[in-house]
């Protein structure tokens, strides 16, 4: 049996277009502590549906103290330094190289930011007590794995459709979208639009030729 790892909830705060976001969604994650920031970065932008990863991201560890002894500060970032060209190395770490178990243990809240120019802004909190993988997933994965979730993910540039442009009108449904066999018919159809509406309708159930 595997009880080494952690339970880690991870709710979207807002952040580009979508602004503040309520309710918000979440994933929980099962994660190793030996895992990098940098793989748990990952894990999370899967689970929040980014499929943009030309950004930077950054992890928020507060009330850190400096190695050196003596100063304190508010917040530890853990980052890409590889992509950094001038950084305070009291205040920085390499999220390729450092381990979270290096900086964060059982009940702690430590924040997330995917794309520090539109904030996606993540709050993390680890469980008060390890999780056994092989118990709550059925299996031990090799990284990070969300295993319970909630709430509608936003696109990150807001774009409701293929083709959305900010002016174009929200397109009408196809009328079949499933033209091979075996498909039950559905019974409800949901429009969304974030922020302003969702509408869930009933559909005619097919009638059979015969009735």
């Amino acid at each position: 049996m595997t009880h080494s790892w952690w339970s880690v909830r991870v709710e979207l705060l807002g952040g580009g277009q979508a602004g503040e976001l309520w309710p918000r969604p979440g994933r929980i994650f099962a994660v190793n502590p030996r895992h990098t920031f940098h793989v748990f970065a990952e894990a999370i932008d899967d689970a929040f549906a980014r499929w943009d990863r030309s950004h930077l991201h950054e992890f928020t560890v507060p009330a850190a103290a400096s190695p050196a002894g003596g100063d304190h500060y508010d917040d530890l970032y853990v980052t890409e330094l590889k992509y950094l060209e001038d950084y305070e190395p009291d205040r920085y770490r390499d999220a390729d190289h450092v381990r979270l178990e290096a900086l964060l243990g059982l009940g702690d809240e430590f924040g997330y930011v995917f794309d520090l120019g539109d904030n996606w802004r993540h709050r993390c909190v680890i469980g008060d007590g390890p999780l056994d993988p092989e118990t709550a997933l059925g299996i031990v994965p090799a990284r990070p794995l969300a295993y319970w979730g909630w709430g509608y993910i936003p696109d990150p540039y807001g774009r409701l459709f293929d083709g959305d442009d900010g002016e174009a009108p929200i397109p009408a449904p196809p009328g079949d979208d499933w033209p091979w066999t075996g498909r039950p018919a559905p019974t409800v159809r949901t429009d969304h639009c974030p922020g302003q509406y969702t509408h869930t309708l009933s559909l005619p159930a097919d009638v059979d030729d015969d009735d």
